[in-house]
């Protein structure tokens, strides 16, 4: 199963947690990861941005990336947000098997 590690950045903290936290009871993730907030400049409608903005790195499944990816559009503040998702090439075998285990759908009877 191929992991990948997936990019979003939030406005804040609260904001990052409660979508972490959400992708992970969803079983969309395995893990998220909230960095410190690093500063942001880009340019969006015909204007420089420079804000501040709190990193959350996803690790995930292939297999899950497209609910995933919905689950981060209903929930993110962000008109556009940032979703960038780069495959794992090499890991820890057993990290990354814990990852696919993570994100494996229950079964319910």
């Amino acid at each position: 199963m191929e992991a990948l590690l997936v990019l979003t950045s939030l406005p804040d903290a609260a904001s990052a947690r409660a979508l972490a936290g959400a992708l992970v009871e969803a079983r969309l993730a395995a893990c998220a990861s909230i960095l410190a907030p690093c500063r942001s400049v880009y340019r969006w409608q015909e204007k420089l941005e420079d804000a501040e903005e709190v990193p959350l790195l996803i690790k995930t499944t292939a297999e899950r990336y497209a609910a995933l990816e919905a689950a981060i559009r209903a929930r993110h503040p962000y008109e556009l947000p940032e979703i960038v998702a780069v495959p794992i090439q090499h890991g820890l075998p057993d990290y990354l098997a814990w990852v696919a285990a993570e994100t494996t759908e229950p079964i319910t009877c």
